[in-house]
């Protein structure tokens, strides 16, 4: 049966999340546009991303082990709180005319500390309040509030920039980080049933951080689909998380209504898709919206915004890579939830997201030197591969960064479809059971 009131629940702190990541949108946009004039280099935007993963990969483990030892409400309550204060003090330094870039690395830094711990009590959480048979579409709920947030924030942030400056909206940042503290404050996440699974995992902090690899290795199903999700994030990382923003900057002559419009139809490509996951909850075999979506969204996105040379391309590719990606990482966290036990999946989840946040930081700390110093010069006209490639992607500014989305959308592509090769890892619904939902015994409230 659907869970009315657990699912309302989900409800609940979604919307106070959705609010929550808005705010946090409309600062990085604006942060983001103010760190690229002071330095005109993809570097720049580049480490902001990297900064993000530093404390990721080193706190991941024992992330993952709090948050099955204690109450994830009060983690996500926390984590909260955190990332607001962060937000408080950027905008201390701003009004004060003290902000500097490094300012905003160490801040990228400690918000990501927050988050290693926010993500996976986030999607325990869900698990505990949504139905198995759900779990795909509360995913899609997840992934549309992400993606609302990148449709309002960038035209959002751009009007309010003109009327209250960087410090108002970081004020506004603030009051929503204070509206998703507030539903967080009025629900109730039950604690998950004791399992085998967490009664192996039972022991001393160094058993239990290293309960969560163990668990995965053991299994050549989620193995493989976690090798797999690396390779997605370390090339979706090298080209849209790092450069995509520069190289629109870049190509236009620094048009931010440009830039802002592109990222808004992506969000609302991601709507669409977010919705559409909502409203179906996906196809019967999930892996197939994983294999077949990312090689789509990587064929149809990066290579578009690497041949195009204006508006009008970059709108087309932006929808067409964002829609699927609702999709891919629905499917992807609904098979996760279904196949991990629920008292275990802190430890499991936090060594799943430092993996795939080191490759994403990997990403970063290549994305910006490549393009900055090798391909950047290597394009413009008389460069070492101006005569190669400069009649698919053009030369000049901003064409050393097309060149990398032609790579993304090779290597990106291969790796999604390599996953059909693997058994294990094709078959993963049906030849890896899921938990076993009888508990041995209640979890202590």
């Amino acid at each position: 049966m659907f869970a009315t009131r657990n699912m309302r629940t989900f409800t609940i702190i979604w919307a106070g999340q959705f609010v929550s990541l808005l705010g946090t949108a409309m600062t990085r946009f604006a942060l983001m546009i103010w760190a690229y004039q002071q330095t005109g280099e993809a570097t720049t935007l580049a480490l902001l991303g990297f900064f993000s993963f530093i404390f990721q990969i080193v706190l991941s483990p024992v992330a993952g082990v709090i948050v099955d030892r204690f109450d994830r409400r009060w983690i996500m309550l926390l984590t909260d709180l955190g990332s607001g204060l962060m937000t408080v003090i950027m905008l201390l330094l701003y009004a004060s005319g003290g902000l500097q870039i490094w300012h905003l690395y160490a801040a990228e830094a400690l918000t990501g500390a927050f988050e290693t711990f926010q993500l996976p009590a986030y999607s325990a959480a869900t698990t505990m309040l949504v139905p198995r048979q759900h779990f795909a579409r509360a995913s899609g709920m997840r992934s549309l509030a992400l993606e609302a947030s990148r449709v309002f924030a960038p035209f959002t942030a751009g009007f309010l920039l003109t009327l209250i400056d960087i410090s108002g909206v970081m004020v506004i940042d603030v009051a929503t980080f204070l509206v998703a503290m507030v539903t967080l404050l009025i629900v109730r996440i039950p604690r998950p049933p004791v399992t085998a699974e967490g009664r192996a995992a039972a022991g001393g902090w160094r058993q239990e951080v290293r309960y969560g690899f163990r668990y995965i290795f053991q299994r050549p199903g989620l193995a493989g689909l976690l090798a797999v999700m690396v390779g997605i994030h370390f090339f979706a990382t090298l080209a849209y998380f790092s450069i995509l923003p520069a190289m629109i900057l870049a190509r236009t002559g620094n048009d931010q209504l440009v830039l802002a419009t592109v990222q808004s139809v992506m969000g609302i490509g991601g709507v669409i898709g977010g919705l559409l996951l909502s409203l179906w909850g996906g196809p019967k075999r999930q892996i197939h919206a994983i294999f077949a979506g990312t090689a789509l969204s990587y064929l149809l996105g990066d290579l578009l915004f690497a041949l195009g040379r204006g508006l009008e391309m970059w709108m087309i590719a932006g929808f067409c890579a964002a829609i699927f990606i609702p999709f891919i990482s629905g499917a992807n966290r609904a098979i996760w939830q279904a196949k991990v036990a629920p008292d275990v999946q802190g430890r499991v989840f936090a060594v799943q997201s430092m993996l795939q946040g080191a490759a994403m930081a990997l990403g970063y700390l290549v994305a910006g030197p490549l393009a900055d110093r090798v391909l950047e010069p290597a394009m413009q006209p008389g460069g070492a591969l101006a005569g190669v490639f400069g009649g698919l992607v053009g030369t000049g500014p901003g064409t050393g960064m097309a060149l990398i989305f032609i790579i993304t959308a090779t290597f990106g592509a291969l790796i999604a479809l390599s996953g059909y090769l693997v058994p294990a890892l094709r078959n993963i619904e049906t030849e890896l059971p899921d938990y076993d939902m009888l508990p041995v015994r209640s979890a202590v409230d």
